[in-house]
């Protein structure tokens, strides 16, 4: 269902999420897997994170949030193993946010048939506080408010991706604060270009944006094929095209819950959870998404985090 807000009118409501840069789709995007660069090489050291913080939800309880930490993005260990559980309902998906204003902030599937997502706020990761849930301001009968995903443009604005669905496949959308306080939302404005495929289609779930070569790239879970596919636009409300489908990067499937950092050294690392298998995965590039190494699982998450968001966090940590 689309939402009636015209474009222009949207990308006005997004304070600032620009029209970015025009670019060229990758060429040569395929099976083939790329290697990893050696480390250290090229390594700016202004932009070697000083922590990797993993939020998701406990494999024996979707109502139970757990944080791991991690110095290198590979090695995970617990900061807090049952660090919030919501007043109602369920605390899936979790996607976490470091704001400008110092604060941690977390949205969060609240339920199967929501029509909200779920919010809360932390200074130290271990304590969180509930906040009010955002409300999806869409006509008609909403059925499901699903995976919500922070998005952050390059001057530090932020908005939510989530998937909705009105019994026709999920259909991404972003939602943008009207403040600074994350008390007031804009209506849900959809994603063109990822909308569900036709008369049957699950549609497209799990969304994670990034920025790379002044252009959005969408890494989303077709939830038809439970394999992640990638899409690029030049700005973060589309209309994005399809530039690899099915299995190009060698991840398997099926695959959800993919998350997506920068590398010091100028690559990327993708984080999925392989949910039909208990197995937690990574999987890095070094030539622009071309092409990825063969997944390696992270043993310490495996069998105990399902559907994690990585955030990289620079500078000094606001903990131990």
């Amino acid at each position: 269902m689309a939402i009636n807000v015209g474009r222009r009118s949207a990308l006005g409501l997004l304070a600032g999420l620009p029209l970015l840069g025009i670019g060229t789709a990758l060429p040569g995007i395929g099976t083939a897997r790329g290697q990893s660069a050696l480390p250290g090489v090229g390594v700016d050291p202004h932009r070697v994170p000083s922590r990797y913080t993993m939020t998701g939800f406990r494999a024996d309880s979707d109502t139970t949030l757990v944080v791991y930490e991690s110095v290198d993005g590979t090695r995970f260990t617990p900061v807090a193993e049952r660090a919030y559980t919501p007043p109602t309902g369920l605390v899936r998906d979790p996607s976490v946010l470091l704001h400008t204003d110092g604060w941690y902030y977390l949205t969060y599937t609240m339920a199967a048939d929501a029509t909200s997502i779920g919010a809360a706020r932390s200074r130290d990761r271990i304590s969180w506080t509930a906040m009010a849930a955002v409300p999806m301001l869409v006509p008609g009968r909403l059925e499901g408010a699903w995976a919500p995903e922070w998005y952050t443009d390059v001057a530090g604005r932020v908005g939510i991706i989530v998937s909705l669905t009105w019994g026709h496949g999920f259909t991404p959308h972003m939602v943008v604060p009207r403040g600074t306080e994350f008390s007031a939302w804009t209506p849900p404005i959809p994603l063109l270009g990822l909308s569900p495929g036709g008369p049957g289609s699950l549609g497209y779930i799990d969304t994670a944006l990034v920025r790379l070569g002044g252009r959005v790239w969408a890494f989303v879970k077709n939830e038809d094929t439970k394999l992640i596919e990638l899409a690029v636009a030049d700005n973060p409300l589309g209309p994005y095209s399809f530039v690899a489908k099915g299995d190009w990067a060698g991840w398997g499937g099926p695959r959800e819950g993919q998350s997506v950092v920068t590398l010091p050294d100028g690559g990327h690392r993708i984080y999925l959870d392989a949910y039909t298998e208990g197995r937690y995965l990574y999987s890095d590039s070094y030539d622009g998404f071309r092409t990825w190494s063969a997944p390696t699982e992270l043993a310490g998450l495996s069998g105990t985090i399902r559907h994690g968001t990585v955030l990289t966090e620079f500078g000094s940590p606001t903990i131990p």
